[in-house]
Order: structure tokens, then sequence, then C-alpha cells
């Protein structure tokens, strides 16, 4: 494990939801810090929405269900005093709600972190990736936003996310920029600490 300025003392485990407009590091962020965190769960939503059958025929119904496994999941995991860290982009406060909660509950640190880049910038990172990666993820968001409204709807959801973050003062907003992850994981690593 590599060393990382203002690394955790790991007392109690830690709910981190690692939100933030498509394209701008949630997924590989968190990769990052699983990997340095031995049996931190990394929880990503969309993994689990992708086991259940037809689910993109059921958009709303299969995403509110993946949304309660990863709550569920996060239960076990924490119980068993282990991180979780859940990279999702959330741009209604019902799930941050929920996991804030959940982390109450349980005794567990809550985190709220939001990636932030200009929206001009998310935006060409989205596309970007929708055009040029090889993990089916990628590929599938880039479909399913053509079937919602394409630009017209990623430029809304970028507005939503900010306007959530906007009325939740305890959000760490982590800024980032193409290129430099290594720089965003650092950021990272220090407001989760």
């Amino acid at each position: 494990m590599l060393e990382r300025p203002g690394s955790y003392d790991g007392t109690m485990p830690r709910l981190i939801l690692l939100n933030g407009p498509p394209g701008c590091g949630k997924s590989t962020l968190a990769r990052m810090f699983a990997e340095e965190h031995p049996l931190t769960l990394n929880l990503d939503i969309d993994r689990v929405r992708d086991l259940i059958g037809c689910w993109r025929e059921h958009l709303e119904t299969a995403g509110l269900l993946a949304r309660s496994m990863a709550l569920a999941g996060a239960r076990v995991h924490l119980c068993a005093g282990h991180d979780v860290v859940v990279p999702q982009l959330l741009a209604r406060p019902t799930f941050i709600e929920q996991a804030a909660a959940l982390a109450a509950e349980l005794g567990s640190a809550f985190h709220e972190v939001v990636l932030v880049d200009s929206k001009e910038n998310a935006v060409h990172r989205f596309l970007d990736r929708s055009r040029t990666s090889a993990e089916r993820g990628h590929r599938d968001a880039g479909e399913l936003l053509d079937r919602q409204g394409g630009l017209v709807e990623l430029e809304a959801m970028y507005d939503r996310l900010m306007a959530l973050v906007a009325t939740r003062p305890a959000t760490k907003v982590v800024r980032t920029r193409a290129g430099e992850i290594e720089q965003a994981y650092r950021d990272f690593l220090a407001v989760v600490a």
C-alpha cells in the first residue's frame, strides 16, 4: 500500500459516497481507493443494476432496486468493520439521505464527496469516454443518455447535481481535470481522512 498524506487510521469503517458528473473519474478513484485500502467494498451501483434481468427496459425500477441492494450490501460490509465507497451520480437527495442514515445507525463515518469540473469539460469528458472506452458500462451510459435526451439531458444532469450540492453544505468538493487523476486522488484522500 502506498503511503499517502492524510491517510486514515482505520478506527471506524467509512461509508463514502463519491458523486459527480459522468466521466469525471468516480469509478477510477473508487477503484484506486479500494486497491489501496484492503477489504474496502467498491460498491458500483451500475454494476449491481447490470445483474438485474432486462434492466434497460425497466430503468427506474431497476435503478431503485439496485440502490436498495447497495444499501443492504453496504450494511453487511460496514457491520464487518470495512470501508465502503459508492461511485454514483446522485442528483437527488433520497439515496444520499438513506446512506447517511445507515452510517449514523451503524456508527460509521459518512463522507459525501463530489467530483467537479466545469460543465463544458464534464460534457467533453463524458463524450470522449463513451466513444473510446472498452468498458461495457461506459458504452451503456452513452447509449442510455442518447435514449434520454442526449447532450441536453447531460447538461441538465450536471445542473441538477450542482443545484443539489448547493443545498448540502457538508458535501466535500474535489476539483478534477482530465488527465490529472493522481492529483484528484490525493485531494479525494485528503477529504476522507
